[in-house]
């Protein structure tokens, strides 16, 4: 039963348009991807690396007005 209806699903899979075909495949990857993963970790160790003091944080603020004045020297 289960084989029929995966049938039915290739079936109209073949007869959609590329350009939906591409965003389907988009979403289908995004979604068994293990880089969700490799981002939790990475927050995990920013937060550890913050409470930690392992790194000085800076005000945004701060930030912009820096790069803006390396974007007009």
């Amino acid at each position: 039963m289960l084989a029929l209806k995966q049938e039915q699903l290739f079936d109209e899979i073949d007869i959609l348009p590329i350009d939906l075909k591409t965003k389907i495949v988009d979403k289908i990857l995004a979604s068994i991807t293990p880089l969700d993963a490799l981002w939790i970790k990475e927050i995990n160790q920013r937060k550890t690396d913050i409470e930690t003091n392992a790194i000085s944080l800076l005000d945004g603020d701060e930030v912009f007005q820096k790069i803006a004045k390396r974007l007009k020297s």
